[in-house]
């Protein structure tokens, strides 16, 4: 996978890309092209600050070990074909790059492979937009084999349409033979056919991923345990949480992305309950389309949770706009049928950093949501007893005349289920027990 330049380059001639660089950390300018009417390029349903969204683009630069050396905020009036910007703009930023001697711009906002080419042209050093700064992070951070192969997926069907480049070896044909007739096969074209060759091989290897969880989630489902997924905002301090709930070791730190794969750890609630917490992959304003799909397969553990934690920093300034990011992928989730319309009944939206507000008292909070300090494990209580509540809302009534010798059936609605009443006499035992749907339907399957 093609990774971000780690050296500066010296010059290069005016109107080429420079070279991957030879020494020293890369110096980067972000630059957020902000409309004036508060909206950003991408039309967020949820505007955010133009200072809190600058300030959201330096940490994923940042978390990467990039040096932002310059930062700008431009006023867009006019969207333009060429370079998104105004020539005024590109202009100034032109001599600021150059002052600053800045080897890697990053346009916060989606550019097209046109737009990023001229924008390399004018400024002399390499451009990416935000679509590929945050598939770069992915890159570095996935871990297991899925999400390796899904950023790799990702990736590919990015760079795939932006083999249009200024590099001079695409614009050079391979000899073809003479009688096939035509002018040979373009260095682009043959490109082009090695990532369409790539990607066939690593959507047939994810297919193999795939059913290999699909297995696992069916053994869930034949013990099964209620499985409650954690979702937020990225850096919303759900791996903390997670870590805090079950005593694991899941990476938690003060860093964008840093949690990208599936990890899962048993837990037991206050009614002796066990359930499957769940970690998944944090979202961000404008999560590019090719991570959505090629992340599919994570986010199918959120389709089938039983449970669904929103964990929002309620100390973050933006922390509304997160809300709603948050909720706009999972309505997409809806719409193209990977989630189904009933995610927020089952949905527990958890305010998460109380401690940096004084406290859980100090937050305000919506009805049915829960704050908590992960860090130091404020609220804990009350947010197991809602998920306790939460589960048992699904849950089915039922009553059952176990004989008394049948010990192996009465031990697994004991396990399995919540039993309320329970009245012993020589003939059966008489038993009044909840249970979520599927374990009513197996237990009666089997008796």
């Amino acid at each position: 996978m093609a990774r971000l330049p780690t050296h500066r380059p010296a010059d290069p001639p005016q109107g080429e890309v420079p070279d991957q660089p030879s020494g020293g950390p890369v110096r980067a300018a972000v630059i957020l092209p902000w409309e004036p009417q508060g909206r950003d390029v991408a039309g967020a349903d949820q505007p955010r600050a133009a200072e809190a969204r600058l300030a959201e683009a330096v940490g994923l630069t940042a978390s990467i070990g990039l040096v932002v050396v310059h930062t700008a905020i431009l006023p867009l009036r006019v969207r333009r074909p060429s370079t998104l910007l105004g020539e005024g703009h590109v202009a100034s930023q032109a001599q600021a790059i150059g002052e600053h001697r800045i080897t890697l711009a990053i346009i916060d906002a989606a550019l097209t492979p046109v737009q990023q080419r001229n924008l390399e042209r004018a400024w002399g050093c390499k451009v990416i937009d935000r679509t590929g700064l945050i598939l770069d992070i992915f890159g570095e951070r996935a871990a297991t084999r899925e999400g390796t192969l899904q950023v790799e997926l990702a990736h590919l069907e990015y760079q795939r349409s932006r083999l249009v480049r200024s590099w001079t070896h695409l614009e050079r044909q391979r000899g073809g033979f003479g009688f096939l007739g035509g002018p040979g096969e373009t260095q682009i074209e043959a490109d082009r056919r090695l990532i369409d060759d790539r990607l066939v091989k690593i959507r047939k290897e994810l297919e193999k991923v795939r059913r290999t969880r699909g297995l696992h989630r069916s053994a869930r489902q034949r013990v099964p345990f209620p499985v409650i997924a954690l979702v937020g905002y990225t850096n919303a301090g759900k791996s903390t949480l997670f870590n805090t709930l079950t005593g694991a070791e899941v990476t938690a730190r003060d860093q964008l992305f840093a949690t990208l794969d599936p990890t899962m750890r048993g837990l037991r609630l206050p009614s002796g309950r066990r359930v499957i917490l769940s970690d998944t992959v944090g979202f961000i304003s404008e999560l590019p389309h090719e991570l959505v799909e090629a992340f599919r397969a994570t986010l199918e553990e959120v389709s089938e949770a039983d449970v669904i934690l929103h964990v929002r920093d309620a100390a973050h300034p933006e922390t509304a706009a997160q809300r709603s990011d948050v909720i706009k992928v999972l309505d997409d989730m809806v719409a193209d049928g990977t989630l189904d319309e009933g995610w927020p009944r089952r949905t527990i939206e958890v305010l998460n950093k109380a401690d940096l507000l004084g406290g859980v008292a100090e937050v305000p909070l919506r009805p049915g949501a829960v704050a908590v300090s992960a860090i130091s494990g404020e609220g804990l209580d009350t947010l197991k007893a809602a998920i306790d509540r939460r589960i048992a809302e699904g849950m089915e009534l039922a009553q059952y005349d176990i004989p008394p010798q049948d010990g192996a059936r009465l031990a697994w609605l004991y396990q399995h289920g919540e039993v309320l009443e329970r009245a012993d006499d020589e003939d059966a035992v008489h038993v009044t027990v909840r249970l979520l749907p599927a374990d009513r339907a197996r237990f009666e399957r089997q008796g």
